[in-house]
């Protein structure tokens, strides 16, 4: 989703010398000698979990707009706060994480992407010109991701259970458990409310209504060099 469209906008050593006196007790063998929770022997090293995305910073693209290569910078908030809304005052798109929504680019999910429509650049400015079926690219951390876009929703910042439906981890259920990877990518409708004679904003120049894409992830590639 995209924020902001105004126009200003050690272990401890246990293991016992092989070589201790045969007279040590029960007790102090225990001690002092590394557990070994089978008669087989110690288990062997977990395999590490795989790092996260949602902390690296990622490329967007749709072919369909003409947009390429837009910088993505992750950070922990919630779409169109203040921090997103000053990364977006770069130019450039801001991909909230944390506890209030929002993962990385990949993961099971809701990967929340937002960016301006007329300021800045307007880099988003013809997002809402995109239809089911028509693809988007996320590349990070030597990856590449691509979603299909299922589905266009309309998010109102004067309600709060508009933007928990925008914010989910399934876009539109909240408190819904996701069983995949989905993106929902968020600019302003500004030019859709101030037709309709809409003109509320919000502090930061917000219009009331976003223009949400949402898209599901199909295939998972290396990064091209």
């Amino acid at each position: 989703m995209l924020v902001g469209c105004s126009t200003g906008g050690a272990d401890a050593d246990a293991g016992a010398d092989a070589r201790a006196p045969s007279t040590a007790s029960t007790t102090t063998e225990r001690a002092t000698t590394p557990a070994d929770p089978s008669p087989e022997g110690p288990s062997p090293t977990p395999t590490p979990s795989k790092p996260s995305t949602r902390t690296q910073p990622a490329s967007l693209t749709i072919p369909e707009i003409g947009l390429k290569d837009l910088r993505v910078v992750p950070y922990e908030g919630t779409t169109d706060d203040w921090p997103g809304t000053r990364i977006q005052n770069e130019g450039v798109a801001a991909s909230p994480y944390g506890s209030r929504g929002g993962i990385g680019p990949g993961e099971i999910g809701n990967y929340l992407v937002t960016a301006h429509r007329l300021s800045a650049g307007g880099p988003l400015r013809e997002l809402p010109s995109l239809d089911e079926g028509d693809t988007v690219t996320v590349t990070s951390a030597g990856k590449t991701y691509e979603y299909e876009i299922t589905d266009t929703r309309s998010t109102s910042f004067r309600s709060e259970r508009s933007l928990a439906e925008q914010r989910a981890a399934v876009p539109g259920h909240p408190g819904r458990q996701p069983t995949e990877a989905m993106i929902t990518i968020s600019t302003c409708a500004t030019p859709e409310d101030d037709a309709a004679g809409n003109f509320w904003r919000d502090d930061k120049g917000n219009p009331e209504h976003r223009i949400d894409k949402v898209g599901v992830l199909t295939s998972t590639t290396p990064a091209a060099m």
